[in-house]
């Protein structure tokens, strides 16, 4: 915990309701899950985080474990609520979007400068969104989570060895878009 109190200290604050206790935790590991929940689902990200804490807030008297237990435990919850979301979604209709509204996100200008212009962590975010779903959860977790292969395993439901499966292909992908985007941006400059 950055404020020097020992995990235990702030969970055991946390558990009687002391508001600094929680905005500590908050504070630590909000940032982590919502770029998590962004990379997945960015419309929904702000309000599937918020429903992941008030259920870490909900079961909070009931967690045992150290501050790697806990982080473990907050990204479960915050992948369920995406789970649940996205099964919620899934069963809901869908309405085509207007032509208008889709016009104002295509591309403008110079595609080229504008892509250079907004490479960033969203942009990283954004690469790691376009990989299959259970790729792009398994770098996230690794990444942002800072989680092992046994504990990604444990969040999304899988073995350690198709954790590392998964994670090596988004990796391969990535890398393969990575220079085939440089070999595209290379041959532009050559003519």
């Amino acid at each position: 915990m950055a404020l020097g109190e020992p995990f235990e200290t702030v969970l055991a604050a946390a558990r009687t309701g002391a508001q600094w206790a929680v905005a500590e935790m908050y504070r630590d590991l909000h940032p982590s899950v919502l770029r998590y929940l962004q990379a997945q689902e960015p419309a929904e990200a702000e309000d599937l985080a918020a429903e992941a804490w008030i259920d870490v807030a909900k079961g909070l008297a009931r967690f045992e474990g150290d501050e790697t237990h806990f982080r473990r435990w907050v990204f479960t919850i915050a992948h369920r609520r995406l789970v649940d979301w996205r099964r919620r979604t899934i069963r809901r209709r869908t309405s085509p979007a207007p032509p208008d509204a889709l016009a104002e996100h295509s591309p403008s200008g110079d595609t080229e400068a504008e892509a250079m212009a907004n490479i960033s962590t969203q942009a990283a975010l954004a690469r790691i969104a376009a990989l299959p779903a259970d790729q792009a959860q398994v770098v996230l977790l690794r990444v942002l989570g800072g989680f092992s292969a046994s504990e990604v395993g444990a969040i999304m439901g899988r073995r350690p060895g198709s954790v590392r499966v998964l994670q090596h292909r988004a990796l391969q992908r990535l890398a393969r878009d990575l220079s085939s985007e440089l070999v595209t941006r290379q041959a532009r400059g050559a003519m």
